[in-house]
């Protein structure tokens, strides 16, 4: 029963951004459950060297070029999955980018860029599958929001602000298109080990400190920690979880911070 329960074969994942870290993680584990993933990217060149990655693990995934947020690309593409691999029965919103610029220095030009990528495509993407979903009165769509849907912090004004909506998003879709059988959920990652974290990943850098001393785990997350949430919520397991973002962040969320030395001495 409990294999069956996380069993995909017959499924068509599709992860956006599926290429590296996160997204990675995601397919990597749809794909072991059984799904058939499909993966999408704007460069052609990171799509062929994920694939080397996936085919490592046994995993012969689908790739697909075309720009999320670009609504004509997102339905030629979308058509081109139905027709070569299936019908979409998981969609993983996890494409986005983040811009590091205080708000007086932002150009309005970039801050609109991060909120049509991480805020945007993610409604364009869902509202293009939900409809074969809707039909066939199932389906999962995995948002990936952020620990920045619920914190403000310095320099990342528009990342937070699309985070935030996309938690709004993923509620609104939930009350929309549960009554079709579908689960609409997110997924609020909080700091994770990939290749862009690395320079700070160091003993003495100020982030690095204030990741170890405020997640009560102390320790940075994986990209697999967010790709188990993803599975699960994929999974006919989480059939009765609905317009929720499961926060896979260690406990920050849940900790208001520690006096100094409180979350530094672990044995």
């Amino acid at each position: 029963m409990i294999d069956e329960l996380f069993d995909l074969k017959g499924k068509v994942a599709l992860v956006t951004g599926g290429t590296h870290g996160i997204g990675m993680a995601c397919g990597m584990l749809l794909g072991k459950a059984g799904a058939k993933v499909v993966i999408n990217d704007i460069f052609e060149d990171k799509l062929e060297a994920s694939k080397e990655e996936y085919a490592k693990e046994g995993i012969d995934v689908y790739t697909l070029t075309f720009n999320v947020a670009k609504e004509e690309e997102v339905d030629a593409g979308i058509s081109q999955i139905e027709k070569e691999v299936g019908p979409i029965d998981i969609l993983v919103n996890n494409a986005g980018i983040i811009k590091r610029v205080p708000i007086l220095d932002m150009p309005t030009e970039e801050f609109r860029e991060v909120i049509d990528i991480d805020l945007v495509a993610p409604f364009i993407v869902a509202k293009r599958v939900a409809p074969s979903m809707i039909e066939r009165r199932q389906g999962k769509i995995i948002n990936m929001c952020s620990m920045m849907s619920v914190y403000g912090r310095q320099n990342v004004s528009a990342y937070a602000s699309a985070k935030g909506g996309l938690k709004l998003l993923t509620q609104n879709m939930c009350c929309e298109w549960a009554k079709y059988g579908l689960q609409v959920n997110g997924i609020g990652p909080g700091y994770i080990a990939t290749a862009q974290t690395a320079p700070i990943r160091v003993n003495g850098h100020p982030f690095n400190n204030l990741v170890m001393t405020r997640t009560p785990a102390n320790r940075w997350g994986e990209p697999e920690d967010v790709g188990k949430a993803a599975l699960f919520l994929a999974s006919k397991a989480a059939d009765f979880v609905n317009g929720q973002v499961l926060y896979v962040d260690g406990g920050i969320i849940a900790n208001f911070g520690y006096v100094e030395g409180e979350n530094t001495n672990v044995e």
